[in-house]
């Protein structure tokens, strides 16, 4: 078969969590006998081409517009909608998967891949079809209760807010075969909130990749293994790490970025193999974090978030634990045990890497999709 990936962001590009995740899936796919083509977006004319990446074909088409114009032109962006159909046009694939849309490749690709495809097929990486940004109301963080009402949204977009916008959303949707979401929460999300019959297939990881050894085996580092930012829980961390650091004083912090400087792939499995703990604090709807699975699948414990989709990966004090961000004591009592038994460490670090084996390895999620193309293609 002929599959065409979409998604806004892509390798080498963006290292972001679902562009790589696209990346694998697609590598994945390809891997499996069949013909791939990835179509993505780029900032600059020097990096828009036909460029070949991993063995990858890519096509990338340069757009850029304010934010303040994402409401509308993440629905319908002529520029870029213009390539996406001249390119679907010339491929002629039996699936075109797309994934995240939302930005530059619009919301209306998927109309035209309905045009020159046998089946669309949908993955939602985050709430950007019902949210303006990352879901993090006042109610969710409470009580978890995950419905969105437009004065939330409007309090979210401010001047940006398109009271169309996920009504038009919704419609474009009816042009998608199948509907994935990358996490259980993120689904119950989705329906919640009118977008109906989605089914979770989670991310999958190649383990095989992840097999690094350590080089720094005694070493008590608790890695943020993320941008640190608010949403991503970088307060919590600075805060869980000044109690951490008081108590155990030769304790390391390790972040994956700053500013604008962050760790490659290598540098990144590296580093995570070097750590003692790995630590993921979102206090947002966090879909499903790489972090999490990255973490577990070169056998560390994970002390993660109880937002989003960190629960279903770890099982609470059997490859790692699930705490409320904001619970600051718990928290720096849950890494503070980890780092002073190391035993502990090890044996939940090696539960973890098993569960990623069983649950979320990239074949048998490719696995899972491939079964999934060839049946609406045949239905078709």
């Amino acid at each position: 078969m002929k599959i065409v990936f979409l998604s806004d962001d892509f390798p080498p590009e963006s290292f972001g969590g679902a562009g790589i995740s696209t990346y694998e899936l697609a590598k994945g796919v390809q891997n499996a006998g069949h013909e791939v083509f990835v179509i993505t977006t780029v900032r600059s004319e020097k990096e828009a081409s036909l460029s070949d990446y991993d063995g990858l074909k890519v096509y990338k088409i340069i757009n850029n517009y304010p934010e303040k114009w994402r409401a509308y032109r993440g629905l319908y962006n002529p520029p870029v909608i213009r390539e996406v159909k001249k390119i679907l046009k010339k491929i002629n694939p039996d699936v075109v998967h797309a994934n995240n849309i939302h930005y530059y490749l619009s919301y209306h690709s998927l109309k035209i891949a309905k045009k020159y495809s046998k089946a669309v097929i949908l993955t939602f990486r985050d709430t950007m079809a019902i949210t303006y940004g990352k879901l993090q109301t006042k109610k969710y963080i409470e009580d978890f209760d995950v419905r969105i009402s437009w004065l939330d949204n409007l309090k979210q977009a401010k001047k940006r807010w398109n009271p169309f916008r996920n009504i038009i959303i919704k419609s474009y949707l009816t042009y998608v075969d199948k509907l994935f979401s990358v996490s259980n929460v993120l689904k119950k999300a989705l329906e919640e909130n009118g977008i109906k019959n989605v089914e979770t297939l989670h991310t999958g990881i190649d383990t095989l990749e992840y097999e690094v050894s350590s080089e720094r085996e005694n070493k008590k580092i608790v890695f943020f293994a993320g941008r640190l930012s608010e949403a991503k829980g970088g307060l919590v961390a600075t805060k869980v790490m000044e109690k951490v650091l008081k108590e155990i004083p030769d304790a390391i912090f390790f972040t994956a970025g700053t500013g604008g400087k962050w760790l490659n792939r290598e540098e990144m499995k590296r580093t995570l193999a070097n750590s003692r703990v790995i630590l993921v604090p979102s206090v947002y709807l966090d879909p499903f974090p790489r972090a999490v699975l990255e973490g577990m699948a070169v056998g560390k414990p994970v002390v993660g978030t109880c937002f989003g989709g960190t629960p279903e990966a770890i099982v609470d004090g059997v490859t790692g634990y699930v705490v409320n961000p904001f619970n600051i004591e718990l928290m720096t009592e849950k890494i503070c045990d980890l780092l002073k038994d190391e035993v502990k460490a090890r044996s939940l670090g090696k539960a973890g890497r098993e569960r990623v084996r069983d649950k979320f390895n990239l074949e048998q999620k490719v696995k899972e999709y491939l079964d999934w193309y060839k049946h609406l293609v045949h239905i078709s």
